[in-house]
């Protein structure tokens, strides 16, 4: 149980990329579409039995076969830039009526991606997720970035689009990350590992709603081949972000005309600054959530009939 390697290539000083499903899967949209566009190879897994339920069975000529349980997978690849190592997970580790990891098995997680990072010689861990903020769909998603090392502050502050979690006005220096992604970052401080978790911006209308979104993954994307030195075709995601944002304005026309009004001022938010209380209030938030998911949950319902 636990670790299991197909290969042990040699790498230089290789960076890891881990990722997760969660909020409109931005950062497993982002890390995947690298991992596929350079084709890396696959390297190993950490077997599921620990962490999870199958997710279904395999029947075959009437007769059931297997349990498919959920992936957790290993890819490498070595470039000219640096070599990368990927670990791409279908699932996290969470606790019953939990959304995200947490607890020992999510520990237990954390430790054995670093456990194959420290193996190849690893230096720096990137995860990556979604960063709910007050913007609109409409506007170019920027990327928060949060370090577990002062010393990384400067460099970040230097990639495009990029700005850190903590200078965020409103947030008085501090922030939250949640399930994996956070978590690894902990565990790898606790191991003199460096580790950046890079998100991508997601309107708050959208947060809660069974959607991909391709816009913020994009944004994800470009800083993570910027810091990394690797070079891309783009054209895929981004044509992937623009068929988005089309459905997204097909049911952005359909809201009720009192939400869209409101969250029409989210236009008016400067890219320098984000702060939700200065252009709605907590009770005009939670009205247009609650309009748009009574409208959200209508048009499923729909698409269901």
């Amino acid at each position: 149980m636990g670790i299991k390697l197909y290969k042990e290539p040699d790498l230089e000083n290789p960076v890891l990329l881990a990722c997760w499903p969660g909020i409109g899967n931005v950062g497993l949209v982002a890390v995947d579409t690298l991992r596929r566009m350079l084709e890396a190879e696959e390297l190993g897994e950490i077997e599921p039995w620990d962490f999870f339920y199958p997710r279904k069975v395999l029947i075959r000529n009437g007769e059931l076969k297997d349990l498919i349980f959920p992936e957790n997978k290993f890819y490498f690849k070595r470039t000219e830039g640096k070599d990368l190592i990927f670990f791409i997970a279908e699932e996290q580790p969470a606790l019953e009526g939990k959304a995200y990891a947490e607890g020992a098995k999510a520990y237990q997680m954390a430790n054995l991606v670093l456990d194959v990072a420290v193996k190849f010689g690893c230096r720096r861990i990137f995860t990556s997720g979604a960063a709910i903020a007050a913007t609109h769909h409409t506007m170019r998603p920027r990327v928060w970035a949060v370090p577990n090392a002062s010393s990384l502050i400067p460099e970040l502050r230097g990639y495009d689009n990029t700005i850190l979690m903590s200078d965020i006005e409103g947030r008085g220096g501090e922030g939250n990350i949640t399930g994996l992604n956070g978590l690894l970052l902990g565990v790898a401080r606790t191991r003199g590992i460096e580790a950046i978790c890079i998100m991508g911006e997601i309107p708050i209308y959208l947060q809660g709603f069974p959607m991909l979104y391709p816009k913020a993954s994009k944004s994800v994307l470009e800083v993570l081949t910027q810091i990394l030195g690797v070079s891309i075709d783009m054209s895929d995601i981004t044509g992937f972000a623009e068929r988005s944002e089309k459905e997204i304005d097909r049911l952005y026309g359909e809201l009720p005309s009192e939400a869209k009004e409101q969250l029409d001022k989210l236009k008016d938010i400067s890219q320098d600054k984000i702060s939700e209380e200065r252009i709605i209030t907590e009770e005009d938030k939670k009205r247009i959530l609650d309009d748009v998911d009574r409208f959200f949950r209508k048009d499923i319902k729909e698409d269901e009939n």
